[in-house]
């Protein structure tokens, strides 16, 4: 692909630069290929906007290097900041306070991840502060795969909705966890009790960062209307002007994004939803996303010994986060049948976990590429596989009001004539 491209550059110069041609024409493709998955296979498109991200990878494409850094790395934090946003703007603390037991679920699903992921890899060989930041990453579901699925299968339920929060609640933990593990690995820390300060500094900014992006939401809304696409445009450029600030300040830019979103829920508990523009916009940031996160994730090194390695982690993963959320399940106002379907609908990975991963990476170099050599075949294979064990999930479930019912070619009856 690096050839082809060398020759293409010698006799066209577009104006915006050859890697705004290569990126309009992969996302075109990625967006025929999300809908062709959809009608023939009635799978979710993610999958299709992943298949083409990988082959893109695997195939040299230049246009997402990693490590991830600059514009690229901007896009990744702005996606997952727009993606956890609307999630946390979805979750009201006072359900929480007539059933406990799904912060129970959250917390017990989110520890039997971790503690079951670096005790597989450390039987495995692997060092303790690898296996130890693996784990953490094993934590984070991905908000934006299972949205995505849902919205293409029509699914809303108790399932579907507690899904989506426990998966929100899980990239809550891990990114607080991972950018206060980040933070202290330049200074060759290691523990997790060691960590109380740094967790303490992420969390009071990215608080801090939310909460002046609510109370500005919140004022807007006093006198903008919410179907407007005004306030559209000013949702998506305080979202992105607040991602910039918490990285800048110490802080977590999704993190801050997603609390933003759960305060702006506090404020205003009236029902709301995106504006139709900012959906658009949401959409074409959310496959921008899943397309670069499996570019990326396509170039690790797929070799035997980290096969092995990868397959371990997704299975105790799963395993983990299914018996999680059915031993919290007592009390929680679900059938043990609904928190198995539960715990099977969050194991896809994704964007959360690759930003993850390039905090490490730039945090520190040596440590982070172990990371990486890991992570990244497994976010590319649970991007794609926790998809499909996801809509699976919702569709046993019974939450999906569209049938599964992919479009086949009609056989041949011989020619048709017109009356």
């Amino acid at each position: 692909m690096n050839e082809l491209m060398a020759i293409w550059a010698e006799w066209i110069k577009p104006s915006a630069g050859l890697p705004t041609v290569q990126w309009s024409v992969l996302l075109a493709l990625a967006a025929a290929a999300g809908h062709l998955v959809n009608r023939y296979t009635g799978l979710p498109k993610v999958i299709g906007y992943s298949a083409i991200g990988a082959f893109a990878g695997l195939a040299g494409f230049s246009g997402a290097a990693w490590p991830l850094q600059g514009t690229g790395l901007f896009m990744l934090e702005l996606g997952v900041a727009v993606v956890l946003f609307e999630a946390g703007g979805r979750i009201s603390l006072r359900w929480f306070r007539h059933n406990p037991m799904v912060l129970v679920q959250s917390l017990a699903e989110s520890s039997l991840t971790f503690f079951g992921v670096r005790w597989l890899l450390s039987l495995m060989g692997m060092p303790a502060v690898i296996a130890e930041s693996l784990a953490l990453v094993a934590m984070a579901a991905s908000p934006a795969v299972l949205s995505r699925v849902a919205i293409d299968t029509r699914a809303a339920g108790p399932v579907t909705e507690r899904a989506m929060v426990l998966s929100t609640l899980g990239s809550l933990y891990a990114l607080t966890l991972c950018s206060a593990r980040a933070g202290m690995l330049p200074r060759g820390e290691a523990g997790l009790s060691n960590t109380l300060l740094p967790v303490l500094v992420v969390l009071g900014v990215s608080v801090v960062v939310g909460a002046v992006l609510a109370l500005v939401l919140r004022a807007a809304l006093r006198v903008m209307s919410p179907t407007s696409e005004n306030t559209a445009i000013l949702l998506l450029s305080l979202i992105a002007a607040g991602a910039a600030l918490a990285a800048n300040f110490g802080g977590s830019a999704p993190l801050a994004a997603l609390l933003g979103g759960m305060l702006l829920k506090q404020l205003n508990p009236r029902p709301w939803s995106w504006p139709r523009q900012m959906g658009t916009a949401s959409s074409m940031l959310t496959m921008l996303m899943f397309v670069l996160v499996s570019v990326v994730a396509a170039q690790a090194d797929w070799s035997r010994p980290v096969a092995g390695l990868v397959i371990g982690l997704v299975l105790v993963r799963m395993i983990a986060k299914v018996a999680g959320v059915s031993l919290g399940n007592a009390g929680s106002g679900a059938s043990w049948k609904q928190s198995l379907w539960v715990g099977f609908a969050m194991s896809p990975m994704s964007s959360v976990a690759l930003l993850l991963v390039s905090q490490y990476v730039a945090a520190s170099g040596p440590i982070g590429g172990q990371v990486a050599m890991v992570a990244l075949p497994a976010i590319l294979l649970m991007e794609m596989l926790g998809a499909v064990l996801a809509t699976l999930a919702l569709y046993r479930a019974g939450e999906c009001s569209r049938p599964w019912s992919p479009v086949r070619r009609a056989p041949a009856t011989g020619p048709v004539h017109e009356s």
